[in-house]
């Protein structure tokens, strides 16, 4: 099994160009959900993130009722919903997360540098088995 991470082509074999893992730092979480919703778009999802804003106790995602650890995508197209929580190579789910992870069953992913090199997010976004 080679470690080196494959190569990914889109459709009308358009190349990924980021984020590229050969540059000895390992990908944040930003570089992968940017990278994420490139691809999803690629393929027709229509892709939706909440982004925090700056408030007087810092950095907070306005939400209401159970929406604290909400996914960070929803990602979407005709006949297919995918909830996908990013993390980096060490992050954890927190325990709303989790609880998230829980309640949406099978429409929850949880996706992590790993799994863009390994291919299983081209995969997933693609429709292939």
């Amino acid at each position: 099994i080679s470690t080196r991470p494959r190569e990914l082509i889109m459709p009308q074999s358009t190349p990924i160009t980021r984020p590229s893992p050969l540059k000895g730092k390992p990908m944040s979480e930003a570089e992968l959900q940017a990278a994420v919703i490139d691809l999803a778009h690629l393929y027709g999802y229509r892709v939706a993130h909440f982004r925090p804003a700056q408030s007087a106790k810092g950095w907070r995602t306005a939400v209401v009722a159970d929406g604290r650890g909400f996914p960070d995508l929803v990602i979407a197209k005709p006949g297919r919903l995918i909830f996908a929580e990013l993390k980096t190579s060490v992050g954890l789910l927190t325990d709303a997360q989790r609880e998230w992870r829980d309640v949406l069953g099978n429409w929850f992913v949880l996706w992590t540098p790993k799994h863009w090199h390994s291919g299983e997010i081209l995969r997933v976004l693609s429709g292939q088995p």
